[in-house]
């Protein structure tokens, strides 16, 4: 499964996975946990094609360690996410730690940036019978053409 993974680092780091549809589907957090946590519960839970953060300039060591490990997306946002906002989402979905919070909106933040192109994407699928909507969508991200896509093409990415 392709998904899109908000990673926020520090004393405590914590993680939450949204599916390709925006869905959250796994959050944790982990006090004095390292790039190795990380990265292990990612791969419990899927293939990220983003790695996003909730901070502008969020593009530290761990953070580029885990998209290594992945070969994904990096998402920063164009300014940091204020907390104001972090804390509305994190009410609306009934997410109570603050790590869990920093990590899901920056993952929700990435998932809306491609959202438009992910909609259209599976709309083409279904309009032409392509069956693999989780491939499309994590293709899409990746810079395929959908017609790349549907016809199997192998690009050097």
């Amino acid at each position: 499964m392709y998904i899109i993974v908000g990673v926020d680092t520090g004393k405590t780091s914590a993680i939450a996975c949204l599916n390709l549809s925006g869905n959250c589907i796994y959050k944790a957090h982990k006090r004095d946990a390292g790039a190795e946590w990380i990265i292990n519960s990612i791969e419990k839970i899927g293939t990220p094609v983003i790695i996003a953060n909730d901070k502008h300039n969020g593009k530290s060591d761990i953070i580029r360690k885990i998209n290594a490990s992945f070969n994904s997306t990096i998402f920063l946002p164009k300014i940091d996410i204020p907390v104001k906002s972090k804390k509305l989402e994190a009410r609306i979905n009934k997410i109570k730690n603050p790590h869990e919070r920093d990590a899901y909106t920056a993952a929700l933040r990435a998932y809306n940036s491609y959202s438009n192109k992910l909609k259209q994407a599976e709309h083409l699928a279904n309009e032409n019978g392509y069956k693999n909507v989780n491939l499309l969508k994590a293709r899409v991200i990746q810079k395929y053409s959908v017609n790349e896509v549907f016809e199997n093409k192998k690009v050097n990415r």
